[in-house]
């Protein structure tokens, strides 16, 4: 006979498993979000600053030196953020698959039925 009560207690507990995994996500894409808006604008406001820096150099030995530091920095900052953003995915990834953990594991872990 199937018991409704428990039946209505797992159904509820799923559902606010599910509610409170979909809040994590949603601050997960939201930070991500975050973080590249920011990086975004920092990134104009370095190469705004930069072709101001260039457009006073007074030689081209001094054009090409800024270029070169400013190109230098400007990868420095991308592989930086790339990591960063790389490794703020990989957390979202972690909660998004968070629920499934016990449920996977119980499945996995179940002894197969051999053939007789």
């Amino acid at each position: 006979m199937i018991n409704f009560d428990d039946a209505n207690k797992k159904g509820k507990e799923a559902m606010d498993a599910m509610l409170k995994n979909y809040s994590e996500v949603a601050k997960g894409f939201q930070a991500i979000t975050t973080e590249a808006s920011e990086y975004s604008k920092k990134s104009f406001q370095d190469a705004a600053s930069h072709m101001e820096a260039l457009s006073g150099a007074k030689s081209i030995e001094t054009a090409l030196e800024l270029q070169t530091n400013f190109l230098k920095s400007s990868y420095e900052s991308f592989v930086a953020e790339a990591t960063k953003m790389s490794e703020m995915y990989a957390d979202l990834a972690k909660t998004v698959y968070k629920p499934f953990e016990a449920p996977v594991a119980k499945a996995t872990g179940m002894s197969m039925p051999t053939a007789a």
